[in-house]
């Protein structure tokens, strides 16, 4: 081998280690941005193997996947004035790889940002019932509003999911006194409407022994058999007004019980 010769072959060495080092393989679901001499290129490019040029190619990588971001506990004050604590989970996901890279420094930090204070802001509007019994449609709302601020860094927001909700001690009292309240106004209606249902059949009862009097006979031989299976139940017979009278007038004169006029 000549000495003309090495210079080539070295050459031809540090080109191929350039273009195996300009080689790079992107998995399904990322995509990498270019910049060629500073500008991007107008499509991200990838999956599967793309050649970067280094040092005239800068590349990022961008990853299509959904991330779960979790924001951190929040110190709200509702309109009822209750100060809570409140975190979120947040699901968003990348849909324009360019945007991400070149709109904003960190798309991860920026949506958890907005997360933060979107969320303080609109549980701060309603109140504590509010926040416990419509958990779904704020959680739409504040969705759709992190959603439209981050559209324009190609970022797609697909859930906002209120994780828990931190009462302070009093608070949880006040509730468990309420539900305890509640729940004793409720037992003292179904009493009372037991009892209003009871009279009226009773009622009803009445009125239909009075067009019967042998009824009312009846009612009382049933339940004086019912009484006398135990067989130390004292049995009181009551009598009639009538036949009381009758007995006084017959204990108060003589004659009348000699049968005399």
């Amino acid at each position: 081998m000549s000495d003309a010769m090495l210079p080539i072959l070295i050459f031809v060495a540090i080109l191929v280690l350039y273009l195996l080092n300009s080689i790079k393989i992107l998995r399904e679901y990322e995509r990498a941005v270019i910049f060629r001499l500073g500008r991007a290129l107008p499509a991200p490019k990838g999956p599967g193997i793309i050649l970067v040029f280094r040092p005239f190619d800068q590349m990022i990588r961008i990853s299509l996947r959904q991330d779960v971001l979790e924001v951190p506990p929040q110190d709200v004050i509702t309109r009822d004035n209750v100060t809570i604590k409140v975190n979120a989970v947040v699901t968003l996901y990348v849909v324009n790889p360019n945007d991400a890279a070149i709109k904003v420094a960190n798309y991860v930090y920026q949506t958890s940002q907005f997360a933060q204070t979107t969320l303080r802001s609109v549980l701060g509007e309603v109140e504590l019932d509010e926040l416990l019994s419509h958990r779904d449609k704020l959680n739409l709302r504040i969705q759709t509003i992190i959603d439209q601020r981050t559209e324009p860094f190609g970022v797609k927001v697909v859930s906002v999911e209120v994780k828990q909700v931190d009462l302070p001690e009093q608070m949880l009292r006040a509730m468990a006194k309420q539900a305890e309240a509640e729940r004793e106004k409720r037992s003292k209606i179904i009493h009372a409407e037991g009892e209003y249902s009871a009279a009226q059949k009773l009622v009803d009862a009445a009125a239909l022994m009075a067009t019967q009097p042998m009824t009312l006979q009846l009612r009382y031989l049933q339940t004086l058999s019912d009484i006398g299976v135990e067989k130390n139940t004292t049995i009181v017979f009551p009598l009639p007004i009538e036949m009381m009278t009758l007995w006084n007038k017959l204990a108060g004169d003589p004659k009348t019980v000699a049968g005399q006029p």
